[in-house]
């Protein structure tokens, strides 16, 4: 069947991504993204720099209003309620119907709530959008108290976001210390150190319940007997992603919509991307659902050749950014699994953690303000080029040199 139209579902990166990609790719024929906040835009600064005021919503958006009606690309604002697979239609809340050639998938995922008491608490803040952002942004005032459950990249992020503002943080996380498997132990240490030399209160425990008073005040329980108050609670403990959809059209579903490796689902008209999908080998091995910003690229791209029937693109090692107090953090590989770690310091402090796969190649690497270790880590991983350790360890060595 002739492609000649497109419907995505979802304006974050991967469906932005999956546009963009089909227009450069020389299709010519129809394009609708669908999103209930009508134009993409990126997540990433929601708890960065859209927080901090430094950018606005303008300013976040994936390509300029100009730049869909140069590129041919509808927006349609709304939200999907079901999918028709066989004919290709897309059903919205409001009973408008979209219908296209190829659907693809591209919904993202909703903020984790707390099973807990009180989780459910719409009090209870979360970071997934403008108006979320928006939200915490009115609530950070000099003196106001904010309580961050989960201290992942989000929690750290907007810990540091929140200091600013004057506001009191605690960061309540029951793994001291958070990002082992990102970042590795040593750097993992480091990191979230760097909280409580800012004034930020750091507590390792579990939340039990969380109970909101009449004169606003949050009051969270931990397993430990403690309580902790707060102004304002905000939840930042991953995603569950969203197959609301794919499920509605009878789709294969498991922590994400299953999809092979061009990105099509079971359904041959239909292809997931980004956080939502999740990939199955041709060999049956289920992979892990990644939610990295440059995976969601990725996956929107492979989608688009796909959908082109041209060859789809190769990508390198898994790779993710954060930034906190200042400092600039990237992860390429995996620094989970048995092997050797090898620490690179800097001024008495580990700067770069590399680990070594049992057959002494290079597996994983992450680093502080090291996004060039990073990108020679990147090209030793990919074309698995022998290093030696002693080699890594040493700051003289320039990593450039070892990635040749």
């Amino acid at each position: 069947m002739t492609v000649n139209s497109v419907t995505i579902v979802g304006g974050g990166m991967a469906g932005f991504t999956v546009a963009k990609e089909l227009r450069s790719r020389g299709f010519t024929g129809g394009v609708t993204i669908i999103d209930p906040a009508g134009a993409p835009y990126d997540r990433p600064p929601l708890s960065k720099d859209y927080l901090l005021g430094k950018r606005d919503h303008t300013e976040i958006q994936l390509a300029a209003d100009h730049w869909f009606e140069d590129q041919g690309i509808t927006i349609v604002t709304g939200k999907a309620a079901s999918l028709k697979p066989d004919a290709g239609t897309v059903v919205l809340e409001d009973g408008r119907e979209v219908t296209a050639d190829r659907v693809v998938l591209a919904t993202g995922g909703t903020a984790r709530r707390l099973p807990i008491p009180g989780g459910d608490l719409d009090s209870v803040l979360e970071l997934r959008t403008k108006e979320d952002a928006d939200r915490l942004r009115a609530m950070l005032k000099p003196g106001a108290r904010l309580a961050i459950i989960g201290a992942g990249l989000i929690g750290a992020e907007v810990a540091s976001s929140a200091l600013p503002f004057g506001a009191d943080v605690v960061l309540i996380d029951p793994v001291d210390p958070p990002l082992v498997p990102a970042v590795g132990h040593e750097l993992a240490n480091r990191l979230h150190s760097m909280h409580p030399e800012r004034g930020i209160d750091v507590v390792t425990g579990t939340p039990t319940a969380i109970t909101a008073g009449a004169d606003g005040k949050h009051h969270i329980e931990l397993a430990s007997g403690e309580t902790i108050t707060a102004d304002a609670v905000l939840v930042g403990i991953g995603i569950v992603p969203e197959t609301a959809l794919a499920e509605s059209a009878g789709l294969e579903t498991d922590n994400g919509t299953i999809v092979d490796e061009s990105q099509r689902t079971a359904h041959p008209r239909v292809y997931a991307v980004g956080d939502s999908s999740r990939i199955r080998l041709a060999d049956g091995t289920l992979l892990r659902r990644a939610e990295h910003w440059e995976h969601a690229m990725n996956t929107g791209a492979t989608a688009a050749a796909a959908l082109l029937e041209q060859e789809l693109p190769k990508h390198g090692a898994s790779w993710f950014w954060s930034d906190r107090h200042g400092v600039h953090v990237e992860g390429v590989g995996s620094m989970v699994g048995e092997g050797t770690v090898i620490v690179r310091e800097k001024d008495g402090e580990p700067s770069v953690v590399f680990r070594l796969d049992p057959d002494g190649f290079l597996a994983g690497c992450a680093a502080v303000d090291g996004g060039l270790a990073v990108r020679a880590a990147r090209r030793i991983i990919d074309r698995r080029i022998p290093v030696d350790p002693a080699q890594l360890a040493d700051p003289a060595i320039d990593l450039k040199k070892l990635a040749r």
